[in-house]
């Protein structure tokens, strides 16, 4: 795992160019500080960046039966989260949002991805196919309830609010850097 910038991931987007057409974002279950390799890229609490790969397109293990052309991104948090008013010990802080939300941009931006729930999503939503598409039996939230990573950003917020919260962020940066068309 290696500390990046912003700028470093822009770099990183270039030879993934055609390659990568999804994005799902998770959390670890984990502590502020504590990496998994199972993400391309994970974001600690004081919002810093670290790649597990200098290669967005190698095959990572982060969302089940989705992860060929996916790029896994994981907050480093959610330890001992027991539902949507109850983020653990570790919930997910303001620095990590807006890296998240920078992170989705510029992603979506540098790779032409466009920043939708059918290429954008929280493991939340994956899980429970929320995009329409099957390629297995759902297991989150509404059903088996297994997967139910940013299910909302912060305790208390209305169930589901979560990836529409992160993509309307993500947008927000995606404006700001004079991207108009996602």
């Amino acid at each position: 795992m290696k500390a990046i910038t912003l700028q470093d991931l822009q770099k990183m987007c270039v030879p993934a160019v055609g390659q990568v057409s999804h994005i799902y974002n998770h959390w670890t279950a984990g502590r502020y500080d504590q990496l998994f390799d199972d993400y391309h890229l994970s974001i600690k609490g004081d919002g810093s960046l670290w790649a597990s790969t200098d290669d967005l397109t190698e095959h990572k293990s982060h969302t089940y039966m989705r992860n060929t052309g996916a790029i896994g991104v994981a907050l480093c948090a959610c330890l001992d989260a027991v539902g949507c008013d109850d983020l653990g010990t570790y919930p997910p802080t303001e620095a990590q949002l807006n890296t998240l939300a920078q992170v989705s941009a510029i992603l979506c931006i540098d790779l032409g991805i466009p920043l939708d729930i059918q290429h954008v999503m929280t493991h939340a939503e994956a899980a429970d196919c929320k995009d329409g598409w099957y390629p297995h039996e759902p297991y989150g939230p509404d059903s088996t309830c297994e997967r139910w990573d940013l299910l909302v950003l912060k305790e208390g917020r209305p169930r589901w609010s979560g990836g529409d919260e992160l993509r309307g962020n993500a947008r927000f940066y995606a404006h700001q850097w004079g991207a108009m068309y996602i």
